[in-house]
């Protein structure tokens, strides 16, 4: 099977690079620093779960010089949609299928447009991990990808694609109902981005204070009230989920927005609080803890040059 990985960041340079240590064919399309250090020093990634370096990986900046593929993993940071859609034409075949395993909900509509519905899938992942320096991936919680065709039937493509994950080391699911996933992902990651960057804490802190705890319930219950107002049916057990995947994360864990925010990146707040804010609106349902968030990070969510340029 042959997999190619537009956005070799934490997401997609942790999945793909336990997949090529497990034999698949992997390439990594990435850029800058992090393109030279993969062409020249090859991947690492270190992790609670095992350290692995690869000496030698195939990266690029030029999906034409790859072609066709089976499988494209889509792991650009959202911000970035437009230009990497642009990277996808050369790798298509007849029944390549893109996935999107991103943060967010509106990935899967705006691929749709892209490359045309045959094509795409649903995914989402769960996964703590940065790049700590140029061709190094460092890895803190949680691995596990799910995927599912749009319409929840189990095709032959995305049956290869289970089984190339299998001797990966890490979890991998072939959902029936690829949209609660994606939603009830949605629910969890904005409520863990949103908290712990507006307070600028691991989640350990969060956690063990009843009152920033219990904000942080009443945001993913709003998330989750914008979900069911859009007719997504998820259940309490999503909410219970959520608390008990809280409570086993380490207490240093960050999610990646809280990273960028530490590093003057760009945040990927418009789809993740902002989102939340932004649906609840168009279907009806108040949101103030998620607009309480979008509003005082809104100063940041360019990144640290922007501020310095407009001071």
């Amino acid at each position: 099977m042959r997999i190619t990985i537009v956005g070799s960041g934490g997401v997609g340079g942790y999945f793909g690079g336990r997949l090529a240590a497990a034999g698949a064919d992997v390439t990594f399309v990435a850029r800058g620093r992090h393109l030279q250090a993969l062409q020249t020093s090859g991947l690492r990634i270190e992790s609670p779960k095992g350290n692995l370096h690869l000496p030698r990986v195939h990266a690029t900046d030029d999906t034409a010089a790859v072609g066709p593929v089976d499988v494209v993993f889509f792991t650009v940071k959202l911000y970035d949609n437009d230009s990497a859609t642009r990277l996808l034409p050369p790798l298509l075949g007849p029944d390549t299928v893109v996935i999107p395993f991103q943060n967010g909900v509106d990935s899967v509509d705006l691929l749709t447009r892209a490359v045309g519905r045959p094509h795409v899938a649903g995914g989402t992942a769960y996964l703590a991990a940065v790049i700590a320096e140029p061709g190094v991936i460092r890895h803190t919680a949680m691995d596990h990808l799910v995927f599912g065709e749009l319409d929840g039937t189990r095709t032959p493509r995305l049956e290869r694609l289970l089984e190339a994950c299998r001797p990966a080391g890490f979890q991998a699911t072939l959902s029936d109902h690829i949209e609660i996933d994606i939603w009830s992902k949605f629910v969890r990651l904005s409520t863990f981005s949103g908290m712990t960057t507006v307070t600028r804490s691991p989640v350990g802190p969060l956690r063990d204070d009843p009152d920033v705890f219990a904000m942080w319930q009443a945001a993913a219950m709003e998330g989750m009230a914008v979900a069911r107002k859009k007719g997504v049916a998820l259940t309490m057990q999503v909410f219970d989920q959520m608390i008990t995947m809280v409570q086993d994360l380490p207490p240093n864990a960050k999610s990646s927005m809280l990273e960028d925010l530490e590093r003057g990146k760009p945040l990927e707040l418009p789809w993740l609080s902002g989102a939340v804010v932004r649906i609840g609106a168009e279907v009806g349902v108040e949101t103030p803890i998620h607009r309480f968030i979008a509003t005082v990070l809104t100063p940041h969510v360019n990144g640290a040059v922007a501020r310095q340029q407009r001071t």
